[in-house]
């Protein structure tokens, strides 16, 4: 099995148990070539990321107990979709991100300086 490698080329660390995230639901924000949406970023949410990320179609905060899922809350991490955050990017709304927990093909969408921008662990 290749090496699960954070964008610095480290071994990757995980992002949360509780909630339980990760594209495969395992705390860690490994992204497959099966997982299209590239959860490779390990974020920390704010009230304000969480507030934008509704209004932009990406309702994070609300529970859905039939997939099991809490709702995120202001101060946890989650592993966002890459495609997200690169839009959130974009207009000036990215949340703050763990880069040790933030998976190398992340880097297929956004380079790396600007990944360590964000970092709040460097």
């Amino acid at each position: 099995m290749k090496k699960k490698l954070n964008v610095l080329g480290g071994t990757l660390e995980p992002c949360s148990v509780n909630p339980l995230t990760g594209f495969y639901r395992d705390g860690c924000c490994f992204s497959g070539k099966d997982n299209d949406g590239v959860h490779a970023v390990c974020i920390y949410a704010t009230k304000e990321f969480l507030e934008y990320s509704k209004k932009a179609g990406n309702d994070l905060s609300t529970p859905v107990p039939e997939y099991n899922f809490p709702g995120v809350k202001p101060g946890e991490s989650w592993c966002l979709g890459g495609y997200s955050f690169v839009k959130a990017h974009h207009e000036g709304k990215a949340p703050k991100i763990f880069i040790h927990s933030t998976h190398e093909r992340i880097l297929e969408l956004i380079d790396l300086e600007t990944l360590k921008s964000y970092a709040v662990d460097l």
